[in-house]
């Protein structure tokens, strides 16, 4: 009596050319123990040439190392060529301010190109599957990720040194489990996915779950909707290659004609009236993009509404020193110096402290903060030791801040290199710290603290300041 066959995996072979040589990223784990073994069952028909690469991150100790001598035997078993490296993950996440997801993927793709351009490969695959698919879309829904964000991940990464590639994005966590048991072939289970300290991991065994209770399907729907949110993508990619030419114009304008070089950009606003809102949205976001920034929603409302009602004269200062200005005919858009300090107005050792609910006014600062319990208003009386305390200073060396839609902390020393932030302004940076924490950052949106809420003001103009 024959033995059946396995239930085939759906691998997308579109991605695997004949000739092609592939290295495998080989965790241990079930996924990529199953794309390894069926990849390898049809590297004959396929034409491919294919590596295993695998990465010890310095994490998780002997259970790490027996991981890499289970991969080392795989390979073997399978006479595929072996590659691999070591990192101290948790040590480059301390230097960098990465969380420690962030620095394993960063290291884990480092590695990769690396590879590639050794010349020893052309292109690594990875073993995302669907289960990875809805995780991820349904992580960027909940940080507040635009469309482009929820196309989640994509099958192909390209890279100058070669291409990451994710064929097996179609298959199901159950179908990759199915398939192992019907080989008899085992595989390794990483303790850290259990994890409830990483966002993942609470995704995946708490709310995901909860979800699914409303509607059973709903990982297949969240990856349908990160390849329609792909396809969207592409398609607006051209439109703006199409329609930013005729909007956006360089510099200001000049008299006699002609424009001069000002590092800005501007846009015609009767031609932006002339279309839809969701082309509007696009053009403004594609603007600003062009100058090194980006807009969150409520940025982007902003300008709309400063563009298609405001008066000529009339200005917004935005997140990451976004600054516009609209005149009779435009709207112009730099990207400089966030609304607050200017020049060295304030003092090192600056420092305000009031109790929450209350507000700051910074005449060192030039701005004036409203501090807030968010949702309940002003909160029943608590005694004087429960009372929290907001605190609004000069940055220090070693201050960290979470940025909204960020996985982790970054110190806010790479924060200000970002915002190009220099001289003496640099040394008397503003923030608002709340038990310890770094509620608020002049220029940045702040994953706001639980319960806190932070509005700030400039103090003489009283409009709204980066980084509310």
């Amino acid at each position: 009596m024959r033995t059946p066959l396995p239930p085939p995996l759906p691998i997308d072979t579109a991605l695997l050319k004949p000739g092609l040589r592939l290295a495998v990223g080989l965790s241990g784990g079930a996924d990529s123990v199953a794309l390894m073994r069926a990849l390898a069952q049809r590297a004959g028909v396929l034409g491919l040439v294919l590596h295993v690469a695998h990465l010890h991150h310095g994490l998780r100790d002997a259970e790490a190392d027996v991981d890499l001598e289970f991969v080392r035997t795989l390979a073997a078993q399978l006479s595929i060529p072996f590659h691999e490296a070591r990192v101290d993950t948790r040590n480059e996440a301390r230097k960098s301010g990465e969380s420690i997801e962030e620095a394993a993927r960063r290291l884990r793709y480092n590695w990769f190109r690396q590879l590639m351009a050794s010349g020893e490969v052309d292109a690594v695959a990875t073993a995302h599957t669907l289960d990875d698919q809805a995780e991820t879309v349904l992580a960027k829904f909940l940080r507040g990720a635009w469309t482009e964000g929820l196309g989640g991940i994509h099958p192909v990464l390209e890279f100058p040194e070669g291409r990451i590639l994710r064929p097996l994005l179609a298959a199901t966590r159950v179908e990759v489990e199915a398939y192992l048991r019907s080989l008899g072939q085992a595989w390794r289970e990483d303790s850290s996915n259990s994890d409830p300290a990483y966002t993942r991991n609470r995704i995946r065994h708490e709310l995901l779950p909860l979800l699914e209770a409303w509607n059973p399907r709903l990982r297949t729907h969240l990856a349908h909707m990160a390849e329609l949110a792909r396809d969207d993508e592409a398609a607006w990619q051209a439109e703006m290659a199409r329609l930013a030419p005729q909007l956006l114009l360089p510099g200001r304008p000049v008299r006699g004609g002609g424009r001069a070089a000002g590092g800005g950009v501007a846009i015609d606003v009767t031609r932006l009236a002339a279309l839809n809102p969701a082309v509007q949205r696009r053009i403004l976001r594609f603007a600003v993009e062009q100058l090194g920034a980006a807009l969150d929603f409520q940025s982007t409302e902003a300008l709309l509404n400063l563009a298609l009602t405001g008066k000529a004269g009339q200005k917004r200062e935005l997140l990451q020193g976004v600054k516009a200005e609209r005149t009779p005919r435009e709207l112009r858009l730099i990207v400089g110096e966030p609304v607050g300090i200017k020049g060295s107005e304030a003092a090192p050792g600056a420092e305000y402290s009031e109790a929450i609910p209350g507000e700051i006014a910074a005449p060192a600062f030039g701005l004036r903060l409203s501090i807030q319990f968010s949702g309940t208003g002003a909160r029943a009386e608590l005694p004087a030791d429960q009372i929290q305390v907001a605190k609004l200073r000069n940055w220090r060396p070693g201050d960290r801040v979470r940025l909204r839609h960020s996985s982790g902390p970054r110190k806010v020393k790479e924060v200000l290199e970002r915002l190009r932030v220099t001289g003496s302004r640099r040394t008397v940076w503003p923030v608002l710290e709340v038990s310890g924490k770094i509620a608020w950052m002049q220029g940045v949106e702040v994953e706001p603290e639980q319960g806190i809420e932070v509005v700030a003001t400039t103090l003489d103009e009283g409009h709204g300041a980066a980084g509310v």
